[in-house]
């Protein structure tokens, strides 16, 4: 019996995690992050639950990576941890994973080997060929596994329009190919699935960026996302034609710039590029920058220059800052904050909503009928998208001619099992979150989260109180320090007011209760009073953390 399970990536956008399973062999394709999601306060990012590899590690042979974007590459210095077995990626993706790996300080202990499209890897009892697949991140690729009871196919994020890079396009003669040979199962990338149509090509967005850039009398700031190789090769080959320089500045770029260029990815003339410091040698209409900071990052070259922060580099009059990339959800109040900073600097700000200066690397509808048609499947699987993504695109595969008990939507953490019977979805493997913040990896849970917000809410109230341990008779305090719940300096009364509270709480406390109970009394006590009190004066209910000290 096959099994593959999801780990992460069917639920959410990002966290993407595959499990292949047959016997006692596991090959795991991709092991992503997902960004914190509003409720996540200071959390850094997730990654998906590895109980499972945990668990069956002396199983597991090998990882495979489809492509080098964050969602797919981002846990896998966690999981190397877990498991330390061969990865096999395409050239720019293993650049990509080496920078990350080095951060971890685990590079020497991983064995890395590069597989290239149409190259076939047999791990008995799986043969893996990769397929060129088109994407928003150069050398991206599809995956065919051949298992013994059938052809799997996994089509990694992918887009069936024309690429700016000649070489990086999707191959679908050998997707139609695999179709002849028969697809047991079909599993495609979901995200963009709420689109009809097709999506447009990389040239007409470069096309687009051409006609802007010409039109600026001043200096050109383009954002966009760093991993984006074939737009930064449109944005330089258009520098050439009309007469710039260009600077690339900000860490990610400048690394993502620099792998790329060590492999032949880019094309970059010598003398066409110029360092930070140089700028001031050039008129501002020969200059254009390329960096980051499309998403509102807050310690991204844009958004420190939207604030006036940057070191070198600070917003004129007359800049136009162009936006290439699109808001990813829950992005939008911060990317808006940096736009409005630049429009108060003086720059013309060009962004996607009134532009088409960006580009899905995921397939639309059409396209993903395409790739269901070259394929022919006997059963279909959604991957990759919220669950409303995997709802629409098992609705697709209906439509499209697959059979409705045939159509397996799938969950993170749910087996399908594969056999000689057919395909079905049976049983489940735990599948949950992981919360990472610092080096603090899963020790952040619901209750800490809750108190998170809570204190972002309604504040912090702390009381210190030193008490006689015989008479029960005040020593120091009661001291009442609040933090995010009011501004004491105008409204200091509602804390000599919460003061008064206290004492006759502790009055009361001192002359009835026990003197062996009466610190764990008043503590409850003076938390319960305080907390009636906020309620009633401020209709709030602030975290409260009284202290009693018996001396």
């Amino acid at each position: 019996m096959l099994k593959i399970i999801p780990l992460g990536g069917l639920g959410e956008i990002g966290l993407n995690m595959m499990v292949f399973e047959y016997e006692d062999t596991i090959v795991i394709i991709d092991a992503g992050l997902m960004f914190p999601e509003a409720y996540m306060f200071g959390v850094d990012y997730v990654i998906p639950d590895m109980d499972y590899i945990r668990r069956n590690k002396s199983k597991v042979a090998a990882i495979i990576l489809t492509h080098a974007h964050e969602d797919h590459i981002g846990a896998m210095p966690h999981l190397l941890k877990e498991v330390n077995v061969p990865v096999y990626a395409t050239p720019f993706t293993l650049g990509m994973l080496r920078h990350k790996l080095e951060e971890h300080d685990i590079l020497s202990q991983v064995l890395l080997k590069t597989i290239t499209p149409s190259e076939k890897l047999h791990i008995a009892p799986f043969t893996f060929e990769f397929i060129r697949v088109n994407h928003s991140v150069v050398d991206g690729v599809g995956i065919a596994v051949r298992t013994p009871v059938g052809l799997i196919v996994h089509t990694g994020d992918f887009k069936l329009t024309e690429t700016a890079i000649s070489g990086m396009s999707t191959d679908v003669d050998r997707f139609a190919r695999l179709g002849d040979e028969g697809v047991l199962a079909l599993l495609s990338d979901s995200t963009n699935v709420e689109k009809e149509g097709r999506s447009i090509s990389d040239r007409q967005v470069g096309g687009t960026l051409e006609k802007i850039v010409a039109a600026s009398s001043g200096r050109v700031i383009i954002a966009l996302f760093a991993s984006n190789i074939a737009r930064i090769q449109q944005i330089v080959s258009l520098c050439e034609r009309l007469g710039r320089k260009a600077v690339f500045n900000g860490r990610s770029i400048e690394l993502s710039v620099g792998i790329a260029s060590e492999l032949s990815l880019l094309d970059i003339p010598a003398d066409l590029v110029i360092d930070v410091p140089e700028i001031d040698n050039y008129a501002p209409e020969e200059i254009l920058i390329l960096t980051t900071g499309s998403q509102g990052e807050p310690m991204s070259v844009l958004a420190r220059m939207s604030a006036g922060t940057h070191k070198q580099l600070q917003i004129e009059q007359g800049d136009r800052v162009i936006l290439s990339s699109k808001f990813i959800p829950g992005n939008e109040k911060a990317i808006a904050k940096i736009i409005n900073n630049l429009f108060r600097k003086g720059a013309d700000v060009v962004y996607e909503t009134i532009s088409d200066i960006h580009v899905s690397g995921h397939a639309f509808r059409e396209e993903l009928r395409t790739m269901i048609a070259l394929t022919r499947p006997r059963y279909f699987v959604p991957i990759h998208g919220e669950y409303r993504h995997l709802i629409h695109h098992a609705n697709l595969a209906e439509a499209s001619g697959i059979p409705k008990e045939r159509v397996l939507l799938a969950e993170n953490g749910q087996v399908l099992k594969f056999d000689t019977s057919g395909g079905r979805i049976s049983g489940s493997v735990g599948a949950s979150r992981i919360l990472v913040d610092g080096k603090g990896i899963g020790d952040v849970g619901r209750s800490v989260l809750k108190e998170r917000r809570l204190l972002s809410e309604e504040g912090l109230v702390v009381v210190t109180l030193a008490i006689d341990a015989e008479t029960g008779f005040v020593v120091y305090g009661p001291e009442i320090v609040s933090k995010g719940l009011v501004f004491e300096q105008e409204t200091g009364h509602i804390i000599d007011d919460a003061q008064c509270v206290l004492l006759e709480i502790i009055e009361e406390v001192a002359l009835l209760v026990d003197p062996s109970r009466r610190a764990e009394v008043l503590r409850q006590k003076l938390y319960r009073g305080l907390r009636e009190y906020f309620t009633f004066t401020l209709k709030r209910r602030p975290v409260i953390l009284p202290f009693i000290l018996e001396l």
